[in-house]
């Protein structure tokens, strides 16, 4: 097998153990399910299981649960891109957004150590799982 081929397969396993984590409902969710570590995680609409974001993180419980779930819009992307999302007319502030995620989205994730690599799989799983929501590049 050459670097490619061991690199794809890497990349491959990684994806496995972000998608074969545990689900964990927003609905549900308490801060100690998740760690205090870095790492990439996936957010998904429970009824069809397509993916709205894919993140990476230095610290997954503060940007699960403070951020995503809790926080205002100037932390939490994925709440700003479901209020302008025309497909989501119901979704009109920050409160029907958090509300959103709470009845219907889940979250998995997966602690990575390594900057680099959390860059890598989170692109990675991005390509694999044709995300709804890509931030805007700088």
């Amino acid at each position: 097998m050459n670097n490619l081929e061991q690199r794809m397969q890497q990349g491959i396993e990684i994806a496995k153990k972000v998608l074969l984590a545990p689900r964990i409902t927003f609905a549900e969710i308490k801060p100690s399910q998740i760690p205090d570590a870095p790492g990439v995680y996936v957010i998904k609409i429970q009824d069809s299981d397509e993916t709205l974001y894919v993140g990476r993180t230095k610290n997954l419980r503060q940007r699960i649960y403070s951020n995503h779930l809790h926080g205002p819009l100037s932390n939490a992307r994925l709440k700003k891109y479901l209020i302008e999302d025309p497909n989501e007319p119901s979704i009109t502030d920050l409160a029907t957004a958090k509300q959103y995620l709470k009845d219907c989205c889940y979250v998995q994730f997966q602690n990575i150590d390594d900057l680099l690599e959390r860059g890598q799989v989170e692109g990675l799983l991005s390509f694999l799982l044709n995300v709804r929501y890509l931030y805007e590049e700088h």
